[in-house]
Order: C-alpha cells, then sequence, then structure tokens
C-alpha cells in the first residue's frame, strides 16, 4: 500500500474524490482535497488530522488553482500524485445546447484539468518524479447523442493525457488516464448531472435523462474498489498510460473499435486512394 505520498485530489467532496481521499488518509498518506468550498470536503472528514489539507478552489480559474498547488506544496513539501477528478455533466443534444452549457463541460472537465497540470508540471520537472491520474470517462471513447458536450470534453481528456504523457516521460514524470463505467456514485445526482435549458422536439434527449436517472443508485461499480485500484495504480514502476475501469466499460470501449475498425475497412478503398500520382 502507498504511505507517505503527497497526493492532490480535485472533487473530492463526494464521489470517487471522497472515496479515495478517506482511503489515502487512512493509509497514512498526505492529502491536499479541493472542493469548490473546502467546508463540503471538513463536513465528510470532520476528525481529519493534519494530513489533510482542505481547499476551496474553482478549477476553471487558473489562479485559484495556483494558488492552491502552491499551498499544497508549502503545506507538505511536494507533490507526488495528482487526480484530476472534478467532473461536470450536462444532458442534450448540440443543436440544443446553448454556448454556456458547451464551455462549461469544457471549462470543467478541460481547462480544470490543463489547468491543475499546468501549475503542478514546474514542482514535479523538478522534483523529476510524479504521478498525473486523469480521470475521463468511457464516454471519451464512445460517444453517445445528447452527451455530446460531456463526450467532447472527455475525449479532449484522453488525447491531452496522451501527448502530455510523451511530454514529461524525460522528466521521470508518468501519465495515466483512466475511463471509469457506471459507477455508484453521485455523479448523476442533481447539480453534477445537468440538463439543457432548450429541448428541441426530434432528438428524444428525454428518453436519455430517464434513463440516467433510473440508472442512479443502480450502477454495477464500486467506487471504492475503483480508488483502492487508483492507490495501487500509483505504486507502479510502470503505470500505463490507459486504464479503462469496469466491465461496462471494457466492453463498450472493445464493440466500439470493432465497429470502428469494420468502418475503415470498409472504405479504405476511399482512403487509400487520396495521395498525389507519381
Amino acid at each position: 500500500m502507498t504511505i507517505g505520498k503527497v497526493w492532490f485530489v480535485t472533487g473530492a467532496s463526494k464521489g470517487f474524490g471522497l472515496a479515495l481521499v478517506k482511503l489515502l488518509l487512512l493509509n497514512g498518506n498526505k492529502v491536499a482535497a479541493t472542493s469548490r468550498n473546502a467546508a463540503d470536503i471538513e463536513k465528510q472528514i470532520p476528525d481529519h488530522s493534519e494530513n489533510l489539507l482542505p481547499l476551496t478552489v474553482d478549477i476553471t480559474n487558473g489562479e485559484s488553482v495556483d494558488k492552491a498547488i502552491n499551498q499544497a506544496v508549502s503545506t507538505f513539501g511536494r507533490l507526488d500524485v495528482i487526480v484530476n477528478n472534478a467532473g461536470y455533466f450536462i444532458l442534450g443534444s448540440v443543436e440544443a445546447l446553448t454556448p454556456q452549457e458547451f464551455r462549461q463541460s469544457m471549462e470543467v472537465n478541460v481547462f480544470g484539468t490543463f489547468n491543475v497540470i499546468r501549475a503542478a508540471m514546474p514542482f514535479l520537472r523538478i522534483q523529476q518524479s510524479g504521478h498525473i491520474i486523469n480521470i475521463s470517462s468511457i464516454a471519451g471513447y464512445k460517444g453517445n447523442g445528447n452527451a455530446a458536450s460531456y463526450n467532447a470534453a472527455k475525449f479532449a481528456v484522453i488525447g491531452l493525457s496522451e501527448a502530455l504523457a510523451e511530454e514529461v516521460k524525460p522528466f521521470g514524470v508518468k501519465v495515466t488516464v483512466v475511463a471509469p463505467g457506471l459507477f455508484r456514485t453521485s455523479f448523476l445526482d442533481k447539480g453534477t448531472f445537468m440538463v439543457a435549458q432548450n429541448r428541441i422536439e426530434g432528438y428524444n434527449s428525454e428518453v436519455l435523462e430517464t434513463a440516467m436517472r433510473q440508472i442512479n443508485g443502480n450502477q454495477p461499480g464500486d467506487p471504492d474498489k475503483l480508488v483502492a485500484a487508483l492507490v495501487k495504480l500509483a505504486e507502479e514502476k510502470n503505470p500505463p498510460v490507459h486504464l479503462l475501469m469496469g466491465p461496462d466499460a471494457y466492453q463498450i470501449l472493445t464493440d466500439a473499435r470493432k465497429a470502428e475498425t469494420a468502418e475503415i475497412e470498409s472504405w479504405k478503398h476511399i482512403t487509400l486512394a487520396t495521395n498525389l500520382d507519381k
């Protein structure tokens, strides 16, 4: 078990983030845990030791993130593992979503992750060590109608992680992007799971909304097992860049890759006929 490391965890007041923070503290780690309101973390972990640093952070604000990272380093002396866990989901078709609604998904899921990485990397680079764990989703590998803003954001997190892994490898910093399937957290609760204000007849967004509401509380994934896997992941000398979480995630991606390969093969006569003539 990883003991004595310094973790920086976003979205720590509920869901995966809260479960992870509790496990880390139980095992003697030091944790800088962020939320939009640090009091929400302290309510969940009232009798915490000095190993927990609850921080009020707006991850979409670079200055707020910079301050939090600096405070974590000032308090604990270093950073070992960064977990970008904060997330935001809004349901709605591309046509129905307002630019503001779409942008909010990108701000939290993509720019929030970017801001934390950008603030943490100078310390990790100087240390010549560290592990950045970005929480994406199986929705970052397979698009779904009426979830485009979330798909776009989580696809971006995967691409960002792949590029980052190559960039920081010379500095001894590791990167893993984690793609969970459906886990029994509060992610689909009101306040995290949002619905676009506009509804356009014919897109049937209400069908997906109803399905998501019914799934909530019945997801097959165990969040405690997922966070235990993250702790083990941080111990690995050669961790993967990509890690799926959940049998459903594995099946969805396997099926998607098969369909994608079949489509590519069926249209390769066009793909391969686009070079300049010799």
